[in-house]
């Protein structure tokens, strides 16, 4: 949290800190493995957003993005329509390490279904968590004003 009272303290706005976090936090959830610190970058890069804020919370969502993998690919085949697939958490690592192109060849309707739930579902959470923590984040900048 630290890091983050730095940058409201360099002059970064409370609402697009919000807007990083947001972001940060829902593309750092991609179900899509190792793909979030390039789409954070891009993201901060074309729009123009602060890099570290975002990479230090996408960062962070290392370990949600995992537990969110099966879920996203339940709701992505269940909005699709399509039947359940047999996969687990143990299956996964296990076909991780037989490398990664060939988890991704026998995952790939996995994947999909994944990351169709997440795209259908990013904009609204951004939108959502940014609404949610721009006030915290206001209410944060305004003590560290008070502060002698």
């Amino acid at each position: 949290m630290e890091p983050l009272l730095a940058l409201l303290r360099d002059g970064l706005s409370p609402r697009r800190l919000a807007l990083c976090v947001a972001i940060a936090i829902v593309v750092g959830n991609i179900p899509i493995l190792g793909v979030s610190t390039i789409l954070c970058a891009l993201i901060a890069l074309i729009f123009r957003l602060n890099l570290p804020a975002i990479q230090l919370v996408q960062a962070a969502m290392a370990p949600t993005q995992l537990l969110l993998l099966i879920p996203f690919m339940r709701l992505g085949e269940w909005m699709l329509r399509e039947p359940p697939q047999i996969v687990s958490i143990e299956g996964a690592f296990a076909l991780l390490s037989q490398g990664i192109w060939q988890a991704v060849v026998l995952l790939r309707e996995a994947i999909f279904h994944a990351a169709f739930a997440w795209s259908v579902t990013a904009p609204l959470c951004i939108y959502l968590l940014q609404r949610l923590l721009a006030p915290v984040f206001e209410r944060m900048a305004a003590q560290i004003r008070r502060q002698p």
